[in-house]
């Protein structure tokens, strides 16, 4: 095994209904005005985005919003994000989605206290200052909500590029398997895809002596093949949609990866060719 350092500070909030308690957990970690963060509208018709939004509003915050958060996220609008941030004087990024808001949300936490373009730090600058980022999950997949990782794609050039700074990982995650009950059959499917690709880039190593990680890594595949038929075929299985929740953010917070050499090619790969906006994994789910 080799040497390494962990750390993984999130606070997981999970279970049923966890969503009427972020505003406690926002002024927890001394969030005092808010950006609420989000894709399309399915956060809005579902009704979640008010649950958080009442949430703020119980714990006396106050918060804006900005949604329109696309797969694979873009870089025009995280500019937004930094604008409407320094203007507002927010102090907290709080992502309702899953990991392209996420990202989206890190990136723009990284851009608001940097004197520059936030493109920087996805260009190899490293992160020296963030602000906090907390998140709201609605499908389980990325790992976003517990990883330190974020990728943006700008859109001159569609260059798809990646930064990693334990200062952007989430102070916390509210993690409700029943939010993801109303996906459909295929999202769910793909993020279990992705969810496994993970572990894959970490289990295939030319490290020998990770006994632990090993059995780690394997822990998580199998419980994938388990729980995945049984939610393509009752998409309300809660338990077993809690199972899949739990091992996507096991699978990225880089538990299972930790003393081991780690491969990562099959991600880099659409980081590699201009024009290029999913990784093979992605693409393979597709």
């Amino acid at each position: 095994m080799e040497n390494f350092n962990f750390y993984s500070p999130t606070e997981f909030v999970f279970g049923k209904g966890r969503a009427a308690e972020a505003g406690n957990f926002v002024k927890k970690y001394g969030g005092t005005k808010v950006l609420i963060h989000y894709g399309g509208g399915s956060a809005v018709k579902s009704g979640l985005i008010n649950t958080v939004k009442k949430s703020l509003d119980d714990a006396g915050i106050p918060y804006c919003e900005l949604g329109g958060v696309k797969p694979n996220p873009r870089d025009t609008l995280v500019y937004k994000g930094i604008e409407l941030c320094k203007k507002e004087g927010v102090d907290l990024i709080l992502a309702v989605g899953g990991g392209s808001v996420i990202d989206s949300s890190k990136a723009i936490a990284i851009g608001v206290p940097y004197d520059g373009d936030f493109w920087d730090m996805y260009s190899g600058k490293p992160v020296e200052k963030a602000l906090p980022v907390a998140t709201v999950l609605t499908i389980a997949a990325a790992g976003s909500e517990g990883s330190s990782s974020s990728v943006i794609t700008k859109e001159n050039g569609m260059l798809k590029r990646g930064t990693n700074s334990d200062l952007t990982r989430p102070k916390f995650s509210v993690m409700d398997p029943a939010l993801t009950q109303t996906l459909p059959a295929y999202q769910t499917a793909c993020g279990a895809t992705d969810i496994m690709a993970h572990v894959f880039e970490r289990y295939f190593t030319n490290t020998t002596e990770v006994e632990i990680t090993d059995r780690l890594c394997e822990a998580v595949l199998l419980t994938m093949v388990r729980e995945t038929p049984r939610v393509i075929a009752d998409p309300d299985n809660y338990d077993a949609r809690a199972n899949i929740m739990w091992a996507g953010m096991v699978a990225h917070n880089n538990l299972c990866g930790v003393g081991r050499e780690q491969d990562w090619n099959s991600h880099g790969s659409s980081m590699s060719f201009p024009g290029c906006t999913m990784s093979l994994t992605e693409r393979v789910s597709r």
